[in-house]
């Protein structure tokens, strides 16, 4: 696998927030899509789809700005999560420098827009009325109806057919100050938190961010878009990405909750490391261990977080020997408890040192001495006709994570078993338990 890139970086300041609103199914998430040019928020048809706030950077012209993409706001939700996402829209409004509020110019005025219009105007916030779902330009004149929201001209778009959207990027960058702050870059460490559904991923992100980012619930599976925050900790610079939970079995996964998943994957796929939560009230089950392959075939590094631990009565030595009988990479373990606070300073203390593992060099005359090492502990495998294998040298050819090419005599006397002690020699006598090694054994 390639090094993991950072994500493009940014030539120049954030020149504001910019936050989307608006009632759900009226295509905010495919906005948002079509102005970040990604699929980074779940789009389907289902009303409510987008339940958490996610933020995105979005570059135009030169101009990059943060875009914040909520929840949809619907008072007369009778779910469990209506009156959170309604919370969460309001304090993404209260946060950013403009907001789009959103409306199905198709559908027509609504009864809950003045509503929502009338909040927005409380906020004393700038506000553009995004008149969507105009597929046809024609049609635009359709979007005068919405003057009556009190909240100035409409803009008339279509987000699905991209009609409208450069001329809206050109807008918000025209209404953004300007101000600056700091973008994350090469030297920030990306951190996938995984686990099985509502083992605490978002109590856990929310108790290191110090304040309620996503929606938090008893229910499992509340957490369904991958979402990227930033936390700035002693100098350094975290991303953080809260990703859907990962159920176990593929016959579980059914329309958005497959999608989902797919972008948990991918989250892992751009992390340095990866915290697996396993809820330590449970006790370790087997979907736990297949979250950590997830981590460990995305090639992160790995920490096991036992969350929870104001409320178990778990022993952590037994813990911590289960798991590393039970995992590949021996990653380290640690015990944690959003609702108290209790081991959270740790927990980073530990992602840094993962970080540096991960991205660690080891010169070629320290690999090959434990190389040596390792020949005289045990010779290389046999094979039908009396030859042995020979480790003759290594080096190492990549980092993020470290990489090595370990030459040999004949590659197809290497076998699988003593492939994983080779690995598993130089993960312990170099101290990188919890990193994903990658050998690749080729011929002198």
């Amino acid at each position: 696998m390639d090094d993991k890139t950072p994500d493009t970086l940014v030539p120049t300041p954030l020149a504001g927030t910019v936050a989307i609103v608006g009632f759900p199914n009226v295509g905010k998430s495919t906005l948002i899509n079509r102005l970040t040019q990604s699929r980074a928020a779940v789009v389907h048809e289902t009303p409510g789809v987008t339940r958490d706030r996610k933020e995105l950077l979005c570059e135009w012209s030169g101009t990059w700005f943060r875009l914040i993409d909520t929840g949809g706001v619907d008072r007369a939700d009778v779910g469990p999560y209506g009156g959170a996402i309604a919370d969460q829209a309001r304090a993404a409004v209260r946060s950013a420098d403009l907001v789009l509020f959103v409306v199905d110019a198709k559908a027509g005025f609504g009864p809950g827009d003045e509503e929502l219009a009338e909040l927005l105007r409380q906020e004393h916030t700038r506000v553009v009325v995004i008149a969507n779902k105009l597929d046809d330009p024609r049609r635009d004149a359709e979007a005068l109806d919405l003057h009556r929201l009190g909240l100035g001209d409409p803009f008339p778009l279509s987000a699905l057919h991209g009609h409208g959207t450069g001329d809206l990027l050109d807008l918000i960058v025209s209404l953004l100050p300007g101000r600056a702050e700091p973008v994350p870059g090469d030297e920030a460490i990306r951190v996938a938190i995984l686990g099985r559904p509502n083992v605490g991923k978002s109590s856990l992100l929310n108790a290191l961010l110090g304040e309620e980012r996503t929606i938090v619930s008893d229910v499992p599976g509340t957490t369904r878009d991958a979402i990227d925050t930033v936390l700035e900790r002693d100098g350094k610079t975290f991303v953080l990405v809260d990703t859907a939970g990962l159920r176990r079995k593929r016959a579980q996964r059914q329309g958005i909750e497959y999608y989902s998943e797919l972008r948990a994957l991918a989250a892992a796929e751009r992390a340095d490391v990866a915290l697996v939560l396993v809820d330590s009230s449970q006790g370790i089950v087997d979907q736990d261990l297949q979250v950590a392959d997830v981590a460990r075939r995305a090639q992160c590094s790995t920490l096991v977080v036992l969350s929870k631990w104001d409320a178990t009565e778990t022993d952590l030595v037994e813990a911590k020997g289960q798991l590393n009988r039970r995992l590949r990479q021996r990653p380290p373990v640690i015990a944690v408890s959003a609702h108290t606070g209790r081991g959270l300073e740790r927990l980073l203390e530990h992602v840094e040192e993962l970080f540096h593992k991960h991205t660690t060099r080891i010169s070629t005359p320290a690999l090959n001495k434990g190389l040596d090492v390792l020949k005289e502990a045990r010779p290389g495998p046999q094979g039908p006709r009396g030859r042995r294998l020979k480790l003759l040298y290594a080096t190492q050819t990549g980092t993020r994570p470290p990489r090595f090419r370990v030459f040999v005599n004949d590659p197809a006397l290497m076998t699988r078993d003593y492939g994983y002690w080779v690995e598993n020699d130089l993960r312990a006598r170099f101290g990188l338990e919890g990193v994903p090694v990658s050998i690749d054994f080729q011929e002198s």
